[in-house]
Protein backbone atom coordinates (compact mmCIF):
# COMPACT_ATOMS: atom_id res chain seq x y z
CA UNK A 1 0.00 0.00 0.00
CA UNK A 2 1.22 3.49 -0.75
CA UNK A 3 1.65 5.88 2.14
CA UNK A 4 -0.82 8.70 2.51
CA UNK A 5 -0.27 11.77 4.61
CA UNK A 6 -1.76 11.18 8.07
CA UNK A 7 -2.05 14.94 8.62
CA UNK A 8 -4.41 15.41 5.66
CA UNK A 9 -7.63 17.14 6.71
CA UNK A 10 -10.78 15.10 6.20
CA UNK A 11 -12.88 17.63 4.31
CA UNK A 12 -16.09 16.54 2.65
CA UNK A 13 -17.16 19.46 0.54
CA UNK A 14 -19.49 18.66 -2.33
CA UNK A 15 -19.22 20.49 -5.64
CA UNK A 16 -20.47 24.02 -5.14
CA UNK A 17 -20.94 23.74 -1.35
CA UNK A 18 -19.69 26.57 0.86
CA UNK A 19 -18.03 28.45 -1.98
CA UNK A 20 -19.09 32.09 -2.33
CA UNK A 21 -19.76 33.57 -5.73
CA UNK A 22 -16.57 35.58 -5.40
CA UNK A 23 -13.55 34.95 -3.19
CA UNK A 24 -11.42 38.07 -3.01
CA UNK A 25 -7.70 37.39 -3.35
CA UNK A 26 -5.21 40.23 -3.36
CA UNK A 27 -2.62 38.90 -5.80
CA UNK A 28 -0.41 41.99 -5.50
CA UNK A 29 -0.20 41.56 -1.73
CA UNK A 30 0.58 37.86 -2.11
CA UNK A 31 3.31 38.60 -4.66
CA UNK A 32 4.87 41.17 -2.37
CA UNK A 33 5.37 38.48 0.29
CA UNK A 34 7.66 36.43 -1.97
CA UNK A 35 11.24 37.21 -0.99
CA UNK A 36 14.61 36.40 -2.51
CA UNK A 37 16.40 33.19 -1.50
CA UNK A 38 19.34 33.36 0.91
CA UNK A 39 22.47 34.57 -0.92
CA UNK A 40 24.64 33.96 2.15
CA UNK A 41 23.62 30.30 2.24
CA UNK A 42 24.38 30.06 -1.46
CA UNK A 43 27.91 31.38 -0.94
CA UNK A 44 28.47 29.13 2.08
CA UNK A 45 27.55 26.00 0.17
CA UNK A 46 29.63 26.99 -2.86
CA UNK A 47 32.67 27.30 -0.60
CA UNK A 48 31.90 24.00 1.13
CA UNK A 49 31.67 22.14 -2.17
CA UNK A 50 34.92 23.63 -3.47
CA UNK A 51 36.67 22.55 -0.24
CA UNK A 52 35.10 19.10 -0.49
CA UNK A 53 36.36 18.41 -4.01
CA UNK A 54 39.51 20.49 -3.90
CA UNK A 55 38.33 22.26 -7.04
CA UNK A 56 35.23 24.17 -8.15
CA UNK A 57 32.43 22.44 -10.07
CA UNK A 58 33.82 18.95 -9.57
CA UNK A 59 30.33 17.56 -8.92
CA UNK A 60 28.68 19.27 -11.87
CA UNK A 61 24.93 19.68 -11.65
CA UNK A 62 24.84 18.15 -8.19
CA UNK A 63 26.61 21.29 -7.03
CA UNK A 64 24.06 23.50 -8.78
CA UNK A 65 21.22 21.62 -7.10
CA UNK A 66 22.89 21.73 -3.68
CA UNK A 67 23.52 25.46 -3.96
CA UNK A 68 19.97 26.20 -5.13
CA UNK A 69 18.42 24.06 -2.41
CA UNK A 70 20.56 25.67 0.29
CA UNK A 71 19.58 29.14 -0.85
CA UNK A 72 15.92 28.16 -0.65
CA UNK A 73 16.14 26.60 2.80
CA UNK A 74 18.46 29.34 4.06
CA UNK A 75 20.30 29.47 7.37
CA UNK A 76 23.85 28.67 8.40
CA UNK A 77 23.55 24.89 7.94
CA UNK A 78 21.79 22.57 5.51
CA UNK A 79 19.80 19.64 6.85
CA UNK A 80 19.22 16.43 4.87
CA UNK A 81 15.84 16.05 3.18
CA UNK A 82 13.83 14.25 5.82
CA UNK A 83 10.16 14.88 5.07
CA UNK A 84 9.31 15.00 1.36
CA UNK A 85 5.61 15.01 0.54
CA UNK A 86 3.73 14.52 -2.75
CA UNK A 87 0.59 16.51 -3.55
CA UNK A 88 -1.55 15.48 -6.53
CA UNK A 89 -4.44 17.69 -7.63
CA UNK A 90 -7.00 15.50 -9.42
CA UNK A 91 -9.45 16.92 -11.95
CA UNK A 92 -11.29 16.15 -15.16
CA UNK A 93 -11.47 18.48 -18.16
CA UNK A 94 -14.39 19.08 -20.48
CA UNK A 95 -12.20 19.00 -23.58
CA UNK A 96 -11.72 15.26 -23.06
CA UNK A 97 -15.09 14.84 -24.78
CA UNK A 98 -13.48 16.17 -27.99
CA UNK A 99 -11.29 13.08 -28.28
CA UNK A 100 -8.00 14.82 -27.48
CA UNK A 101 -6.65 12.03 -25.25
CA UNK A 102 -6.26 8.28 -25.44
CA UNK A 103 -7.50 8.02 -21.87
CA UNK A 104 -11.15 6.93 -21.73
CA UNK A 105 -13.99 8.50 -19.71
CA UNK A 106 -13.67 7.63 -16.05
CA UNK A 107 -9.89 7.27 -16.21
CA UNK A 108 -9.24 10.00 -13.63
CA UNK A 109 -11.54 8.46 -11.03
CA UNK A 110 -10.00 5.03 -11.55
CA UNK A 111 -6.48 6.45 -11.26
CA UNK A 112 -7.40 8.24 -8.04
CA UNK A 113 -8.65 4.97 -6.55
CA UNK A 114 -5.52 3.12 -7.69
CA UNK A 115 -3.27 5.80 -6.21
CA UNK A 116 -5.09 5.64 -2.89
CA UNK A 117 -4.74 1.84 -3.00
CA UNK A 118 -0.99 2.17 -3.61
CA UNK A 119 -0.98 0.33 -6.95
CA UNK A 120 0.11 3.06 -9.37
CA UNK A 121 3.75 3.71 -10.34
CA UNK A 122 3.66 7.02 -8.47
CA UNK A 123 2.33 5.37 -5.30
CA UNK A 124 4.93 2.61 -5.57
CA UNK A 125 7.81 5.05 -6.02
CA UNK A 126 6.53 7.29 -3.25
CA UNK A 127 6.31 4.40 -0.79
CA UNK A 128 9.88 3.35 -1.59
CA UNK A 129 11.09 6.92 -1.05
CA UNK A 130 9.03 7.36 2.13
CA UNK A 131 7.21 10.33 0.60
CA UNK A 132 3.53 10.29 1.61
CA UNK A 133 1.03 11.20 -1.11
CA UNK A 134 -1.87 13.57 -0.63
CA UNK A 135 -4.52 13.30 -3.34
CA UNK A 136 -6.82 16.32 -3.60
CA UNK A 137 -10.14 15.86 -5.40
CA UNK A 138 -10.46 19.36 -6.79
CA UNK A 139 -12.66 18.65 -9.83
CA UNK A 140 -13.02 14.94 -10.56
CA UNK A 141 -16.08 13.99 -12.64
CA UNK A 142 -17.43 11.39 -10.24
CA UNK A 143 -19.93 11.15 -7.41
CA UNK A 144 -18.84 13.20 -4.37
CA UNK A 145 -18.32 10.10 -2.23
CA UNK A 146 -16.79 7.96 -4.97
CA UNK A 147 -13.43 7.53 -3.28
CA UNK A 148 -12.36 5.76 -0.11
CA UNK A 149 -10.43 7.46 2.64
CA UNK A 150 -7.92 8.97 2.85
CA UNK A 151 -8.51 11.70 0.29
CA UNK A 152 -8.84 15.45 0.58
CA UNK A 153 -12.30 16.38 -0.65
CA UNK A 154 -12.04 19.99 -1.75
CA UNK A 155 -14.02 19.64 -4.95
CA UNK A 156 -14.90 22.91 -6.64
CA UNK A 157 -17.04 21.27 -9.33
CA UNK A 158 -17.40 18.05 -11.35
CA UNK A 159 -14.95 18.49 -14.21
CA UNK A 160 -14.45 21.73 -16.11
CA UNK A 161 -15.99 23.43 -19.10
CA UNK A 162 -14.80 22.73 -22.64
CA UNK A 163 -12.37 25.64 -22.80
CA UNK A 164 -12.39 25.94 -26.59
CA UNK A 165 -16.03 27.07 -26.51
CA UNK A 166 -16.78 27.88 -22.86
CA UNK A 167 -14.99 29.01 -19.74
CA UNK A 168 -13.30 26.22 -17.80
CA UNK A 169 -14.71 27.59 -14.54
CA UNK A 170 -17.67 29.69 -13.46
CA UNK A 171 -17.14 33.08 -11.76
CA UNK A 172 -15.59 32.66 -8.34
CA UNK A 173 -14.45 29.07 -8.89
CA UNK A 174 -10.90 29.95 -9.91
CA UNK A 175 -10.49 32.01 -6.75
CA UNK A 176 -11.95 29.20 -4.62
CA UNK A 177 -9.60 26.62 -6.15
CA UNK A 178 -6.64 28.98 -5.78
CA UNK A 179 -7.46 29.34 -2.09
CA UNK A 180 -7.63 25.56 -1.69
CA UNK A 181 -4.13 25.36 -3.14
CA UNK A 182 -2.78 27.85 -0.61
CA UNK A 183 -4.48 25.99 2.24
CA UNK A 184 -3.03 22.65 1.15
CA UNK A 185 0.45 24.19 0.95
CA UNK A 186 0.09 25.60 4.46
CA UNK A 187 -1.16 22.27 5.82
CA UNK A 188 1.78 20.35 4.37
CA UNK A 189 4.40 22.86 5.51
CA UNK A 190 2.86 23.16 8.97
CA UNK A 191 2.97 19.37 9.33
CA UNK A 192 6.73 19.39 8.71
CA UNK A 193 7.32 18.94 4.97
CA UNK A 194 10.75 20.17 3.90
CA UNK A 195 10.32 19.43 0.15
CA UNK A 196 7.01 19.27 -1.71
CA UNK A 197 6.53 17.37 -4.97
CA UNK A 198 3.68 18.78 -7.05
CA UNK A 199 1.80 16.74 -9.62
CA UNK A 200 -1.51 16.62 -11.47
CA UNK A 201 -3.83 13.71 -12.09
CA UNK A 202 -6.44 13.93 -14.83
CA UNK A 203 -7.32 12.90 -18.36
CA UNK A 204 -6.76 15.55 -21.07
CA UNK A 205 -4.85 17.84 -18.68
CA UNK A 206 -2.14 18.45 -21.30
CA UNK A 207 -4.70 20.36 -23.40
CA UNK A 208 -5.39 23.22 -20.94
CA UNK A 209 -1.68 23.11 -20.06
CA UNK A 210 -0.84 23.73 -23.72
CA UNK A 211 -3.37 26.56 -23.90
CA UNK A 212 -1.92 28.32 -20.85
CA UNK A 213 1.66 27.88 -22.04
CA UNK A 214 0.81 28.92 -25.59
CA UNK A 215 -0.98 32.04 -24.37
CA UNK A 216 1.77 33.03 -21.94
CA UNK A 217 4.72 32.37 -24.27
CA UNK A 218 3.24 33.30 -27.65
CA UNK A 219 3.42 29.78 -29.10
CA UNK A 220 0.73 28.72 -31.53
CA UNK A 221 -1.28 25.51 -31.27
CA UNK A 222 0.82 23.39 -33.61
CA UNK A 223 4.07 24.41 -31.90
CA UNK A 224 3.01 23.98 -28.28
CA UNK A 225 1.70 20.41 -28.32
CA UNK A 226 3.27 17.00 -28.62
CA UNK A 227 1.76 13.55 -28.35
CA UNK A 228 0.48 13.95 -24.80
CA UNK A 229 -0.77 10.60 -23.53
CA UNK A 230 0.36 8.90 -26.75
CA UNK A 231 -2.12 10.17 -29.32
CA UNK A 232 -2.18 9.28 -33.02
CA UNK A 233 -2.22 11.71 -35.95
CA UNK A 234 -6.00 12.09 -36.12
CA UNK A 235 -6.20 12.82 -32.40
CA UNK A 236 -3.30 15.27 -32.68
CA UNK A 237 -5.22 17.19 -35.36
CA UNK A 238 -8.34 17.35 -33.17
CA UNK A 239 -6.25 18.46 -30.22
CA UNK A 240 -4.50 21.12 -32.28
CA UNK A 241 -7.84 22.54 -33.46
CA UNK A 242 -9.16 22.56 -29.89
CA UNK A 243 -6.10 24.41 -28.60
CA UNK A 244 -6.26 26.88 -31.50
CA UNK A 245 -9.83 27.80 -30.60
CA UNK A 246 -9.03 27.92 -26.89
CA UNK A 247 -6.08 30.25 -27.49
CA UNK A 248 -8.41 32.73 -29.16
CA UNK A 249 -10.40 32.83 -25.94
CA UNK A 250 -7.32 32.99 -23.71
CA UNK A 251 -5.43 35.88 -25.27
CA UNK A 252 -7.93 38.65 -24.37
CA UNK A 253 -7.62 37.82 -20.64
CA UNK A 254 -3.82 37.50 -20.42
CA UNK A 255 -3.61 40.60 -18.24
CA UNK A 256 -5.69 38.97 -15.48
CA UNK A 257 -4.09 35.73 -14.18
CA UNK A 258 -7.13 34.65 -12.19
CA UNK A 259 -9.43 35.24 -15.13
CA UNK A 260 -7.01 33.34 -17.37
CA UNK A 261 -7.21 30.35 -15.02
CA UNK A 262 -10.99 30.52 -15.09
CA UNK A 263 -11.28 30.82 -18.86
CA UNK A 264 -8.48 28.54 -20.02
CA UNK A 265 -7.25 26.43 -17.11
CA UNK A 266 -9.40 24.56 -14.63
CA UNK A 267 -9.72 23.98 -10.91
CA UNK A 268 -6.54 21.91 -10.78
CA UNK A 269 -4.50 24.61 -12.51
CA UNK A 270 -5.89 27.32 -10.22
CA UNK A 271 -5.17 25.19 -7.15
CA UNK A 272 -1.63 24.40 -8.29
CA UNK A 273 -0.99 28.11 -8.92
CA UNK A 274 -2.09 28.98 -5.40
CA UNK A 275 -0.06 26.10 -4.00
CA UNK A 276 3.12 27.21 -5.77
CA UNK A 277 2.80 30.83 -4.71
CA UNK A 278 2.11 29.94 -1.09
CA UNK A 279 5.13 27.63 -1.00
CA UNK A 280 7.23 30.53 -2.27
CA UNK A 281 5.86 32.76 0.46
CA UNK A 282 6.61 30.05 3.02
CA UNK A 283 10.17 29.58 1.66
CA UNK A 284 9.62 25.89 0.93
CA UNK A 285 11.09 24.19 -2.17
CA UNK A 286 8.75 22.58 -4.68
CA UNK A 287 9.81 19.91 -7.16
CA UNK A 288 7.70 20.37 -10.28
CA UNK A 289 6.52 17.33 -12.22
CA UNK A 290 4.88 17.49 -15.65
CA UNK A 291 3.74 20.00 -18.25
CA UNK A 292 0.62 20.78 -16.21
CA UNK A 293 2.63 21.86 -13.18
CA UNK A 294 4.87 23.93 -15.48
CA UNK A 295 1.81 25.65 -16.93
CA UNK A 296 0.57 26.53 -13.45
CA UNK A 297 4.08 27.74 -12.60
CA UNK A 298 3.99 30.12 -15.58
CA UNK A 299 0.75 31.63 -14.29
CA UNK A 300 2.28 31.95 -10.82
CA UNK A 301 5.33 33.63 -12.36
CA UNK A 302 2.94 36.10 -13.99
CA UNK A 303 1.73 36.99 -10.50
CA UNK A 304 5.18 37.08 -8.85
CA UNK A 305 8.35 37.17 -10.92
CA UNK A 306 10.38 36.01 -7.89
CA UNK A 307 8.32 32.88 -7.28
CA UNK A 308 10.31 30.54 -9.60
CA UNK A 309 13.40 31.09 -7.44
CA UNK A 310 11.79 28.70 -4.94
CA UNK A 311 11.07 25.81 -7.33
CA UNK A 312 13.02 23.05 -9.06
CA UNK A 313 12.08 21.13 -12.21
CA UNK A 314 12.07 17.39 -11.61
CA UNK A 315 12.11 16.43 -15.26
CA UNK A 316 11.03 17.47 -18.74
CA UNK A 317 8.47 15.63 -20.85
CA UNK A 318 8.61 15.38 -24.67
CA UNK A 319 5.91 18.09 -24.89
CA UNK A 320 7.33 21.15 -26.73
CA UNK A 321 5.34 23.42 -24.45
CA UNK A 322 7.02 21.93 -21.40
CA UNK A 323 10.46 22.73 -22.77
CA UNK A 324 9.38 26.31 -23.51
CA UNK A 325 7.77 26.77 -20.11
CA UNK A 326 10.86 25.62 -18.21
CA UNK A 327 13.00 27.92 -20.34
CA UNK A 328 10.72 30.86 -19.50
CA UNK A 329 10.89 29.90 -15.82
CA UNK A 330 14.72 29.62 -16.02
CA UNK A 331 14.52 26.10 -14.57
CA UNK A 332 16.79 23.33 -15.82
CA UNK A 333 15.21 19.87 -15.41
CA UNK A 334 17.02 17.40 -13.20
CA UNK A 335 16.13 14.45 -15.44
CA UNK A 336 15.15 13.88 -19.06
CA UNK A 337 13.87 10.31 -19.26
CA UNK A 338 11.10 11.17 -21.78
CA UNK A 339 8.41 10.25 -19.26
CA UNK A 340 5.14 11.51 -20.78
CA UNK A 341 2.71 10.80 -17.96
CA UNK A 342 2.11 13.00 -14.95
CA UNK A 343 0.85 11.84 -11.56
CA UNK A 344 4.12 12.93 -9.92
CA UNK A 345 6.24 10.16 -11.47
CA UNK A 346 8.92 12.45 -12.93
CA UNK A 347 9.29 14.46 -9.73
CA UNK A 348 9.58 11.25 -7.71
CA UNK A 349 12.29 9.93 -10.02
CA UNK A 350 14.23 13.17 -9.49
CA UNK A 351 13.93 13.14 -5.70
CA UNK A 352 16.88 10.76 -5.07
CA UNK A 353 19.13 12.97 -7.19
CA UNK A 354 18.11 16.04 -5.22
CA UNK A 355 18.66 14.14 -1.98
CA UNK A 356 22.16 13.16 -3.09
CA UNK A 357 22.97 16.77 -3.92
CA UNK A 358 21.76 17.96 -0.53
CA UNK A 359 23.72 15.22 1.25
CA UNK A 360 26.95 16.57 -0.26
CA UNK A 361 26.40 19.55 1.98
CA UNK A 362 24.44 18.10 4.87
CA UNK A 363 26.35 14.87 5.50
CA UNK A 364 29.73 14.94 3.73
CA UNK A 365 32.50 17.06 5.21
CA UNK A 366 35.85 18.05 3.61
CA UNK A 367 38.89 16.05 4.66
CA UNK A 368 40.93 18.07 7.21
Amino acid sequence: MGKTNPSAPRRNRRAGDNYPDQVTIDLDSLAAQVERPDDDARARVRTHLADLAGAPSAYGRLEELAIRYASIRGGETTAPIGAPRVVLFAADHGVAAHGVSVRPPGWTAREVRATLAGTTPAATFAAALEAPIRVVDIAVDAEPDAFPEPIVRDRIRRGSGALDSADALAPGEAEAAFRVGTEIADAEIDSGADVLLLGSLGAAATTPAAVLIGALTGMDAAAVIGRGSGIDDATWIRKCATIRDALRRARPVLGDPMRLLGVSGGADFAAMTGFLLQCSVRRTPVLLDDVSTAAAALVAQRISYRAPDWWLAGHVTPEPGHVKALDRLALEPILDYRVRGGEGVGALLALPVLRAAVDLVARVQPTP
